[in-house]
């Protein structure tokens, strides 16, 4: 049994263009987006050593590294649908690493926000509540597959904000 793709996309590239390809390596998350089962949730997976990673940095340095994440995210995550021939395939998660830095800025690193960050992130993104469910639909090309992902972020930090300042986040 193979839990990996055999090939993705209308244009069906194999693992081995992808993990060849840099943009498409990246927008594939260093190849997690190949899981054939829930490949946005490995993609998140994949965030977490970037996270813990960045984390170790100021927070001036955090910033610009995830600004810097969401916006070539757009043009990497646009190159990488043309490849495949689809847009937002399942495996693009250069999305979800995105948001998950978002998800995770300026929040104190502990085991207990990274694991409550995951689930919130996780959940706004699969559920999509309005008014992600709206730009999901309706924004098209990179800028659409980025920007759902980043206002889920958004939106679980705003949760992971107020449960850090409940005490609840260690």
């Amino acid at each position: 049994m193979n839990i990996f793709l055999d090939a993705a996309g209308k244009n069906q590239l194999t693992p081995k263009q992808i993990l060849r390809d840099p943009v498409l390596f990246l927008a594939f998350g260093f190849g997690s987006g190949l899981a054939k089962k829930a490949p946005g949730t490995w993609g998140t997976v994949a965030a977490i050593p970037l996270y813990l990673l960045l984390i170790q940095a100021d927070t001036l340095i955090y910033s610009l590294l995830t600004i810097t994440v969401t916006i070539t995210g757009v043009w990497i995550c646009g190159k990488a649908a043309d490849k495949l021939g689809e847009h937002d395939f399942g495996g693009i998660v250069w999305d979800e690493i995105a948001g998950f830095l978002v998800t995770m800025w300026l929040v104190p690193c502990t085991w207990q926000a990274l694991l409550l960050g995951f689930v919130l992130f996780r959940a706004f993104d699969i559920l999509k509540p309005w008014p992600i469910s709206v730009i999901d639909r309706r924004v098209h090309g990179g800028f659409g597959i980025m920007l759902d992902d980043v206002l889920a972020g958004v939106f679980a930090a705003g949760l992971l904000h107020l449960a850090s300042q409940w005490g609840l986040t260690g």
